[in-house]
């Protein structure tokens, strides 16, 4: 059975599911990451139109829109996995947040097409918070605490276990 969205609908999906991609894909581009603005709107746009297409392909059938949203939740750690470097000479490793922020992104397109905004909004605030506050807040309870960071990866750090 087909459905069809209206108009305003597929509007105010794509608008948010967009304005999602965008703003946290700025917040990347700020912080000098490799997958930035544009990287983020796809990804965001790219499960708003594919659970949109579910709906109105099938009808909103449950099982046909959970197929969508767990291909996408397991298919974008590819490109996630793409911005994560492991520096062999220091043992650091770089881009987790930032894979991280195009794996939320993905299911905050997934909430906006599926019809969630509430959901969708509420989720890109908190990303959003995350991204903006955890950097201080690990900075700031590691001196209070007096932990020193380091990377589990290190060799010195693998020695002590």
């Amino acid at each position: 059975m087909e459905t069809q969205l209206l108009t305003t609908d597929i509007l105010a999906r794509l608008g948010l599911s967009l304005l999602a991609g965008m703003i946290l894909g700025l917040n990347r581009w700020m912080h000098h990451k490799s997958a930035g603005i544009r990287t983020h709107t796809l990804v965001s746009l790219g499960g708003a139109l594919g659970m949109m297409l579910m709906t109105s392909v099938v009808g909103g059938d449950a099982q046909a829109q959970s197929h969508v949203l767990q291909g996408t939740i397991s298919g974008i750690g590819f490109l996630g996995a793409g911005v994560i470097v492991h520096q062999g000479t220091t043992g650091n490793v770089k881009g987790l947040t930032t894979a991280a922020s195009i794996w939320a992104v993905a299911i905050l397109g997934c909430c906006f097409g599926s019809g969630q905004l509430i959901v969708g909004i509420f989720g890109l605030g908190a990303i959003l918070l995350t991204l903006i506050v955890g950097r201080s807040l690990e900075y700031g309870l590691a001196k209070i605490l007096g932990i020193v960071r380091g990377s589990e990866l290190d060799d010195d750090n693998q020695n002590k276990e």
